[in-house]
């Protein structure tokens, strides 16, 4: 009975200094430095004339949303018809509903469309406003890669809910293809996909501002 209580007492004497040496090695490993993620932007600039305002109000950019898996930071890669793949290694600067709203306002400004282009966060009445919905935003990696972006616009006037608000709706969709699999050629193809809409989308805007209909108070 003593010795099988010397036993045990040896057993876990050995386990203790088993795990010592195991922290003491581990302590003594040198240090890595964490992987740091790359981050990229999407964000394209209109060239060209600029239209002639046909309204003296002003456009308020609203919400924009994104329709998973394409919302959140990471670029996303579609290698199979049921099978998308998040690069966590990769990432926007920021949310990509957040990139085209930026996008979309800079752009109608610069296209002098309205009298101005005014953010969300802006506190001016909205007598018009401007959504948008990101549908696709990926890079498509089944045959040849390409980088696609597909997104809907929904102009709306503030009448007191008197009519349909709604002005217009337009949907784009855009395949730009990409040179190589570097998530450098995916952001630059997402960004002339987004030019592409955009330069669609301000002929649009710009019939619909030719003939708004009155809103609230006005």
């Amino acid at each position: 009975m003593r010795a099988q209580v010397m036993n045990k007492t040896n057993v876990c004497k050995l386990w203790i200094c088993g795990l010592s040496l195991l922290l003491l090695n581990a302590c003594s490993l040198p240090k890595r430095p964490p992987i740091e993620a790359t981050s990229w932007i999407v964000a394209p600039e209109r060239t060209g004339t600029p239209y002639t305002p046909r309204t003296d109000v002003w456009l308020k950019m609203g919400s924009v949303s994104t329709t998973p898996p394409f919302d959140g930071k990471s670029l996303v890669y579609r290698v199979g018809d049921q099978r998308y793949e998040k690069d966590f290694y990769n990432i926007y600067s920021a949310l990509p509903n957040q990139m085209v709203s930026n996008a979309t306002r800079q752009w109608m400004n610069q296209a002098h469309i309205f009298a101005m282009t005014v953010g969300q966060s802006n506190s001016f009445f909205p007598y018009y406003t401007l959504q948008a919905s990101v549908e696709e935003f990926y890079g498509d990696y089944r045959s040849r890669p390409e980088a696609v972006v597909t997104i809907e616009f929904f102009l709306t006037v503030t009448n007191g809910a008197k009519t349909n608000p709604v002005i217009g709706s337009n949907r784009y969709s855009k395949r730009v293809a990409l040179k190589d699999n570097t998530p450098a050629a995916l952001v630059l193809g997402q960004q002339e996909a987004l030019a592409d809409i955009l330069k669609q989308y301000e002929v649009e805007l710009n019939k619909y501002a030719g003939r708004l209909p009155p809103p609230i108070g006005r």
